[in-house]
């Protein structure tokens, strides 16, 4: 019998380790004394999941994403977290008597044999990765043991029951409502006063989901403690304010960031929550079409020019961005980042983040970044002439700079630079290709059901230019692993225009978008609505919601 392959061996055939990281990995290791495979995560060679699924081909035991799985109360209530916490696996479901465990080790038997006498049945076992046991673990029995619906539930009748409101009801009540948002891992919070009652909305998964509404006489109160720990004027109602603050909750610290807008009804306030970025992700793994993936692996190999990712807020700029990063070879490579703020923390990446109060920002980081000696630049934003013009004057001086844009397609970035008083040569001589991309929901796996378009459906897609003939297509009828949402995680969508020869000259002599468009097409590019529509031909994702996010 053929001994099983090596960690290593394994993550250098999937073409996620050299020779030379795997060496400087050794050395770090002799300073700190950890694991190999541990070193290769911190410094950021392999991220936690890919190092979970190596595991799982070594041991032939199949990999499950904990982050895209809601996991069962009965399972967390049959095994005690310290018993989960001592053995070390995480407790997923429980149907029919039957336990499935995620294990960070898959030859812990230890684990088979606890679950196997807890039900008197041999589990079924996954291997999940370190980061998301240690996060969920804590997180999944905290709110087992303290439910935040019954308490929200609690803290709206003591407010409603209450003539006197008290300082503790309306703390209790807005660190509720920010708690709730972790829980269900949402980006966006809306605290939304309407005349009687104000509603909180959770962005999840790039659509506003509802959460609950409390009574109109506890509006001012939590706005203007969220407005005290965001160091914002509370006394100010007339004017928009923009604040951040720290709220550290299970051994974590999330980073916030709040807007208030004055309303006919009082403040409107919108949180975001920026601890809560998943694993830093490659190319290859964000869901673009393999045409596609095969382009950005290229051209971000280049050693000058720009690269430009357009989209609107939320469609996953930033992660495309550092996911092109891990495929730069940073042992070789000088990196430097400014951006706003940092979300993912990269080794051997010299990372900054813009300081309106200082004064620093994406211009006074990017003119100071040519003294760093970089070979590659990334710039959060393009967001005015000077950032843009920096850009291009870097690109042209022989480095690689990253960037991304506010527009709808890739297309319409070049007359949106040259709306920055950016010269149409001097455009033309540096861009290297311009991606416009999309986040859509995918179908849940454990409840994807196919049916047939009704007529509607159909004459929506006519309407949106969509060519071809679908009859069928997939939707999730909604059950307890999606939490009745019928989607689990999402993948992108996108579009990438390469700008040869052909085009530059275009570009450059300031032909019309009709005609760059033409010779895009005839160059292979596939816009985002065909994109979309073919992960629907493969059930990744629903017609609503490439609908949905493309139109």
């Amino acid at each position: 019998m053929a001994a099983p392959k090596r960690i290593g061996q394994i993550l250098k055939e999937r073409g996620l380790l050299t020779e030379q990281e795997i060496n400087l990995s050794i050395e770090q290791q002799k300073i700190t004394g950890d694991l190999l495979g541990e070193t290769f995560i911190k410094l950021g060679f392999v991220s936690a999941p890919e190092m979970a699924k190596a595991l799982s081909e070594q041991a032939g035991m199949p990999y499950l994403n904990l982050h895209e799985y809601t996991i069962s109360e009965d399972a967390l209530k049959l095994v005690p977290k310290d018993v989960a916490e001592r053995v070390g696996f995480m407790p997923i479901d429980l149907k029919e008597g039957r336990l499935t465990i995620g294990l960070v080790n898959p030859s812990n038997v230890l684990a088979v044999d606890t679950a196997t006498r807890l039900t008197k049945k041999p589990p079924e076992t996954y291997v999940i990765d370190s980061d998301a046991f240690y996060d969920l673990i804590d997180r999944a029995y905290y709110f087992l043991e303290n439910p935040i619906q019954l308490r929200l539930k609690n803290s709206v009748d003591k407010i409603k029951a209450s003539e006197n409101i008290t300082a503790d009801s309306i703390s209790d009540m807005a660190r509720l409502i920010i708690m709730d948002g972790i829980r269900r891992n949402a980006t966006d919070i809306h605290i939304t006063p309407e005349k009687q009652t104000v509603h909180v909305f959770y962005r999840i998964d790039g659509v506003l989901q509802h959460g609950f509404c409390f009574p109109k006489a506890a509006r001012s109160g939590v706005i203007s403690k969220i407005k005290i720990m965001s160091e914002l004027d509370i006394a100010e109602q007339r004017l928009p304010q923009d604040g951040s603050f720290s709220f550290p909750f299970l051994n974590k610290s999330y980073d916030m960031r709040v807007a208030t807008i004055p309303t006919i009804y009082g403040e409107n306030l919108a949180l975001r929550i920026l601890g809560n970025a998943g694993p830093l992700l490659r190319l290859s793994s964000l869901g673009f079409n393999d045409t596609d993936t095969l382009k950005m692996q290229a051209i971000f190999k280049k050693p000058y020019g720009i690269i430009l990712i357009t989209g609107p807020t939320g469609s996953g700029k930033t992660t495309t961005l550092y996911a092109a990063l891990r495929d730069i070879n940073l042992l070789e490579k000088n990196v430097l980042t400014v951006e706003d703020p940092v979300e993912y923390r990269l080794s051997l990446v010299k990372q900054t983040e813009v300081n309106p109060k200082a004064g620093y920002d994406f211009a006074l980081a990017g003119r100071n970044f040519m003294r760093q000696d970089p070979d590659v630049i990334l710039l959060g934003e393009i967001r005015d002439e000077e950032t843009a013009r920096i850009a291009i004057r870097a690109s042209i001086t022989g480095h690689l700079v990253l960037t991304t844009l506010h527009t709808n397609d890739a297309i319409t970035a070049i007359p949106r630079l040259l709306d920055f008083g950016i010269d149409s040569f001097m455009l033309s001589s540096s861009l290297l290709a311009i991606s416009s991309q999309r986040l859509v929901r995918k179908i849940c796996p454990f409840c994807k059901t196919e049916y047939k378009l009704p007529d509607d459906i159909k004459l929506r897609l006519e309407l949106s230019g969509v060519a071809g003939h679908i009859d069928t297509a997939h939707r999730g009828a909604g059950c307890a692993a999606c939490n009745l949402t019928g989607y689990s995680g999402r993948t992108a969508i996108g579009e990438i225009m390469v700008i040869d020869d052909e085009i530059r000259d275009h570009i450059s002599s300031s032909a019309s978008l009709k005609t760059i468009k033409e010779l895009a097409v005839g160059n292979g590019m596939r816009f985002l609505m065909e994109d979309g529509m073919n992960k629907v031909k493969d059930g990744i994702t629903s017609i609503d919601e490439v609908l949905r996010v493309v139109g």
